[in-house]
């Protein structure tokens, strides 16, 4: 495939997936052409939407406070056993 973004792999892939819907019968001769730019354009854009991810996870949680902190910083202090005002829930 000669394009690198994401937006003309995504392009080919439905440009293919058309031309296979719109075939009354399949040309064979055609079709090794079009598996292996589809498996192509296929592979780039899931490269793409992983790179995607993973920035999203890495900003996200740079920032946030991690979920197991927070809660340990939060817990309340252990309570008396013997306190009649205990509730135990």
């Amino acid at each position: 495939m000669k394009s690198k973004s994401f937006k003309d792999a995504y392009g080919v892939l439905q440009k293919h997936a058309q031309t296979l819907r719109d075939q009354q019968e399949p040309n064979i001769d055609d079709l090794l052409g079009i598996v292996t730019e589809s498996v192509e354009a296929y592979k780039l854009c899931q490269q793409r939407i992983e790179a995607v991810e993973l920035a999203l996870k890495k900003a996200l949680g740079d920032g946030a406070p991690q979920a197991g902190h927070a809660l340990r910083a939060e817990a309340p202090p252990p309570s008396d056993a013997n306190d009649p005002d205990d509730i135990p829930f």
